[in-house]
């Protein structure tokens, strides 16, 4: 399978190629030519298989340079028990008779991101051999928070790979940046942006798309790669949960097969919910999807409206990973809704990139609506949702929480009764200072002595991982201007 670029489809690459690269030359991001179907005997077969073997199965649809038995062995070191601490990698938590919790943060760093992050550096290191790749990638990565410790987690000790994470200096939480600023390993490096994460995400565009740069780091033996959703080795990966998940209630059964399922998700650069839609794309029985977003409501809008402004305050708040105002992924959603008008995207990212505005055209807004329900949560409600959660039993971390109370007021404004999953994102004890002021009581000082705080209070034992930071050293200090993140990657490739 081929895989093009969304601003000029006559640019294609192979699958290796398009995971090497990880983003067009021409700013664009690669997608397959075509989806391939996935069957109900299909999603019969894949119900017998376990987590590992359906992901193999899956990603080969679209993976056709590796072979079956490769792949097999990607999933196999992906998802082992040494990397994941719940035997079914993404379990399925039932929260009433119609309503289930898909929780994705049971990997090495505690966020979905290991889902992908975990699988990636190995598609990487194959797309480095299938295409005959010399130089050394320099993966860089602009992260809100979970992105950059699960890459650096993936991607540490990588033969043929360096990395660079930057994170927005004062938007993440305490946890995440410890997770960042401790990560060991030899080819990683890790800094913060004076700026929030559109300012470090618009910098690594920047960067990619710097020719003379490109040329520099060349001659040092080193090409750029990205470890975002913005390539499709993040992508694919995800679009299997979706398809294991509707498997997971077929064999509880919950659900008959053909039966659609809603899928609620927590949206910050739209990679997430996108990997659903590519799921029903194939011919997963999905329903509606729902984007949830916090305070920073611009996907909500854009639903609701059919147009894109990122022109409006920008909020700083306890679901850090969803602080976005410029999705990235959006781009590939509008050239597929688009019937693959390269032309009207790049007029569309033009627009962004001029006056940070676009509007789609009727029919783009009509497919649209039909596909997505927008809604989003506000602080005081985040806080109310993990309360209430946790009152029955079940405590969530604040991501989670808005997809939560967003597939509540869905239900509420539309009586869709239809099964519905909505998605959990990370561990709350990524978030203590705010899942602990949500439910009740007094965080301690200390972001560190908070995990064995929430332990004590709730019961609910922490990710060994995360417990496990209380002593590590720190290793990066590096803080740059947004205009100068250029040179902090020269430095960090002399």
């Amino acid at each position: 399978m081929e895989y093009l670029s969304t601003r000029d489809k006559t640019l294609r690459k192979s699958a290796a190629q398009a995971i090497t690269m990880g983003l067009s030359r021409d700013g664009g991001l690669f997608t397959p030519v075509s989806f391939p179907s996935l069957s109900a005997l299909e999603v019969e077969t894949l119900c017998g298989m376990p987590y590992r073997k359906r992901a193999a199965y899956v990603m080969g649809k679209f993976l056709e340079q590796f072979r079956p038995e490769e792949l097999n062995l990607f999933t196999k070191n992906a998802y082992g028990p040494d990397r994941f601490d719940h035997p079914e990698v993404a379990p399925l938590h039932k929260m009433d008779k119609r309503t289930w919790c898909l929780e994705l943060w049971h990997g090495p760093t505690s966020a979905f991101k290991d889902m992908a992050l975990q699988m990636l550096p190995q598609l990487l290191s194959a797309s480095l051999r299938l295409t005959g790749e010399k130089k050394t990638a320099c993966i860089l990565v602009a992260t809100s928070g979970d992105t950059g410790k699960a890459a650096m987690e993936g991607f540490a000790n990588v033969d043929q790979t360096k990395i660079l994470v930057f994170y927005p200096e004062n938007g993440v939480s305490e946890i995440q940046k410890l997770q960042m600023v401790t990560q060991e390993g030899g080819n990683v490096g890790v800094c913060a942006v004076k700026g929030n994460f559109d300012d470090a995400q618009n910098g690594v565009k920047r960067i990619f798309s710097d020719e003379a740069l490109r040329e520099q780091l060349a001659e040092r033996g080193y090409f750029l790669s990205s470890a975002n959703s913005i390539n499709w080795g993040r992508i694919l990966p995800q679009v299997v949960y979706y398809i294991s998940a509707y498997c997971d209630l077929l064999n509880a059964h919950e659900i008959k097969l053909g039966e659609p399922v809603n899928y609620c998700v927590p949206t910050g650069n739209f990679g997430n919910i996108l990997a659903c839609y590519y799921a029903k794309r194939m011919g997963l029985p999905v329903g509606k999807l729902i984007c949830a977003s916090n305070r920073n409501d611009v996907l909500t809008d854009f639903i609701r409206t059919g147009i894109y402004d990122r022109n409006r305050e920008f909020h700083t708040t306890m679901s850090p990973s969803m602080d976005i105002l410029i999705s990235s992924n959006l781009e590939r959603l509008l050239f597929d809704m688009s019937g693959g008008n390269d032309e009207l995207v790049r007029e569309y990212m033009g627009q962004l990139a001029d006056t940070g505005r676009y509007e789609i055209t009727p029919g783009m807004k009509k497919r649209l609506q039909e596909v997505f329900y927008g809604g989003f949560c506000s602080e005081e409600e985040t806080a109310a949702t993990i309360d209430m959660l946790y009152k029955y039993g079940y405590l969530i971390d604040t991501h989670t929480a808005v997809a939560a109370k967003v597939l509540t007021d869905y239900r509420h404004e539309t009586g869709d009764k239809t099964p519905a999953i909505f998605v959990s994102t990370a561990s709350p004890y990524k978030f203590c200072d705010s899942v602990l002021s949500s439910i009740g009581e007094k965080p301690v000082e200390n972001s560190l002595e908070r995990i064995a705080q929430m332990e004590g209070v709730t019961g609910v034992a922490a990710p060994a991982r995360l417990a496990a930071l209380k002593g590590k050293e720190i290793r990066f200090h590096n803080v740059t201007e947004k205009e100068l993140m250029e040179e902090k990657v020269l430095e960090f490739l002399k």
